[in-house]
């Protein structure tokens, strides 16, 4: 593939919304853990960095591309919800680390 047409690829708008700048967009879930009470503790009652899935980038960002499976701080980025998932715009310092596949 050559690299105009990954860049093309890569910097593709999903659900409808283009980052712009250094700004990326990022989908994920809050999962539930369950205690050996049984009780279900949401990730937003949890203290560590969330995972998601890069869907869109901004033409400035250069260290992750779409696809990429991403570690960020749970406070970080501006949420919103598309068709019923949850998604974060974020800055790419941000961005905490990308997950080898």
């Amino acid at each position: 593939m050559s690299s105009a047409t990954k860049e093309k690829k890569d910097s593709k708008a999903a659900k409808g919304f283009q980052p712009l700048g250094d700004r990326v967009f990022v989908t994920y879930t809050e999962e539930m853990e369950r205690t050996a009470g049984g009780i279900y503790v949401p990730d937003s009652a949890k203290e560590k960095p969330q995972r998601g899935v890069v869907q869109a980038v901004g033409k400035k960002v250069e260290h992750v591309k779409v696809g990429d499976q991403v570690l960020f701080d749970k406070y970080s980025g501006s949420k919103l919800r598309i068709d019923d998932e949850d998604c974060l715009i974020l800055k790419e310092e941000d961005i905490l680390g990308i997950f080898s596949h």
